[in-house]
């Protein structure tokens, strides 16, 4: 059995928003949380649906799941003080009716661009590893410091990934780090952190997709606007954005830096999607000309 676990019970301070949560944001006349939890609902692999949720907007989520006729969902819970609180009261939820060996996908409410093949890719590997994290290769340089101030370490980018999500576990092999945590009083948001504060292996993936959360009005605005403009072309344009993402992410970056266009994940796939487009219209072209 495979289960999502959504936790949504931040208020946004980041995003700035003083009345309305970010995941209860509205994007295209949708909150941002049925984006996300709708990809999980239409899986084919995934066979229920556990929200954590703000106490206070439990009544709207249930109208808005309603509304847009979201299906697979087997539980709404509060959440809890914290994020990693709010993830834990999931977990017990799930665990009520779930096996050693069930899967869970945990993912945060601000996720609306996934996409079927990540969370098939996550699933699979689960099955295999006990664990499944999808990361990306990190395209910034580092630099570590414990003040904030002064700096006399860098790390070696080619060795950093950034964690997205959803993160996959087998129950057992989440609950017993939970339970470890929770002992030793350890509480990461990020389940991978979690796993590696604790000294344990995890196996991660790498991705290229649009995985980004919304955790800003700026992130917000320009991560949607390119989605828009994504969703908007044809599947070809889909098939090479998902299938050739190494090479194309390579060369567009080089391109990027020689033209000495600002990096950011938003300009990155920007830059990825026109690129795209140009070898659609090529393509078209050619098959015109013959």
């Amino acid at each position: 059995m495979v289960t999502a676990l959504i936790f949504a019970g931040g208020v946004g301070a980041r995003m700035k928003s003083k009345e309305i949560p970010k995941q209860f944001l509205e994007v295209e006349g949708k909150p941002i949380i049925i984006h996300t939890i709708e990809h999980f609902a239409e899986h084919s692999l995934v066979d229920n649906i556990v929200v954590v949720c703000l106490d206070t907007w439990i009544d709207e989520l249930k109208r808005q799941l309603e509304k847009y006729s979201v299906k697979k969902i087997t539980g709404i819970i509060p959440g809890g003080k914290t994020g990693f609180q709010s993830i834990h009261n999931g977990l017990v939820r799930i665990q009520e009716t779930s096996r050693d060996e069930d899967i869970v996908l945990i993912c945060d409410g601000v996720r609306p661009m996934l996409s079927e093949k990540l969370i098939t890719t996550c699933i699979n590997d689960t099955r295999v590893y006990g664990s499944a994290v999808p990361v990306t290769p990190s395209i910034d340089s580092v630099l570590y410091s414990e003040d904030g101030i002064s700096c006399r370490k860098n790390l070696v980018r080619k060795n950093i990934y950034i964690t997205q999500a959803p993160q996959g576990y087998t129950m057992k092999v989440i609950m017993d780090a939970h339970d470890e945590a929770m002992e030793k009083g350890i509480e990461s948001v990020s389940s991978g952190d979690l796993m590696i504060e604790l000294g344990k292996e995890i196996h991660i993936f790498q991705t290229m997709g649009a995985l980004y959360a919304l955790g800003t009005l700026d992130n917000f605005r320009e991560v949607f606007d390119v989605d828009r403009f994504y969703r908007e072309k044809d599947d070809y344009i889909a098939n090479i954005l998902s299938h050739s993402e190494s090479q194309h992410y390579g060369e567009v970056l080089a391109m990027m830096r020689k033209r000495g266009i600002p990096v950011s994940p938003q300009a990155l796939r920007r830059e990825r999607i026109r690129r795209a487009a140009t070898i659609v219209a090529q393509k078209n072209l050619r098959s015109k000309e013959d």
